[in-house]
């Protein structure tokens, strides 16, 4: 397995985007990973609000082992620094990282940036401009991953997608009561982090919310 994805001919952005929730016990996390992706997960993105670095670095390089066996991409939301260190596939950008320019200087070509643009279009115009991989919209509904994140409506999701010509994929509060209206709009995935870790059957959740986008 290449620790590279040639962005062009392997890889496309569509489906289910599986995120991490915070998990301090490491087995755990990396089961409900592993049913994530055994279920159509196309990629996963590393995020954790744990303090300690070092519990970090060894959750992640565990997380990126398992995605490298599946295939499977790995981004690390916000830690560009980890990133280059364990050979990521990519980061998530949120407002108060670096800028995808220097980042993309810092990460080589091959990388996968995505940039968090909440409910704002200039910003996605913007991101889409210094060459980000995908842009990110939400919350699309409450979520307790972030209660006070401000609200990306069903119709900006539509209007961004007239405008914008990279991938774009919704984020918050989607479940598999909701995520057919998002769908609907024509955005290319979901990111879903408590819906998916906290399902009764996470493979089965996973293969749900696939079989919506057909």
């Amino acid at each position: 397995m290449t620790t590279n994805w040639n962005m062009r001919d392997l890889f496309i952005i569509k489906g289910l985007y599986a995120i991490t929730p915070d998990m301090a016990d490491l087995n755990t996390l990396i089961h409900k990973t592993k049913l994530a992706i055994e279920g159509g997960a196309f990629m996963v993105q590393y995020r954790s609000k744990i303090q300690d670095r070092d519990v970090k670095m060894q959750q992640c390089a565990a997380i990126l082992r398992l995605c490298r066996e599946y295939g499977v991409p790995c981004i690390i939301n916000d830690d560009v620094e980890m990133c280059r260190i364990l050979k990521a596939d990519g980061v998530h950008l949120g407002v108060n990282d670096d800028n995808i320019t220097e980042v993309r200087l810092i990460l080589g070509e091959d990388a996968i940036i995505g940039s968090s643009c909440y409910n704002q279009l200039s910003r996605a115009k913007q991101a889409e401009k210094e060459g980000a991989n995908y842009v990110a919209f939400g919350a699309v509904f409450p979520t307790p991953t972030k209660p006070n994140a401000p609200r990306a409506t069903l119709e900006l999701l539509s209007e961004a997608k007239r405008e914008i010509h990279i991938p774009i994929v919704a984020i918050g509060g989607i479940t598999v009561n909701n995520a057919h209206d998002v769908i609907e709009t024509g955005i290319d995935a979901i990111a879903v982090i408590t819906s998916l870790y906290e399902a009764k059957s996470i493979k089965e959740t996973a293969e749900t919310f696939l079989k919506m986008f057909h």
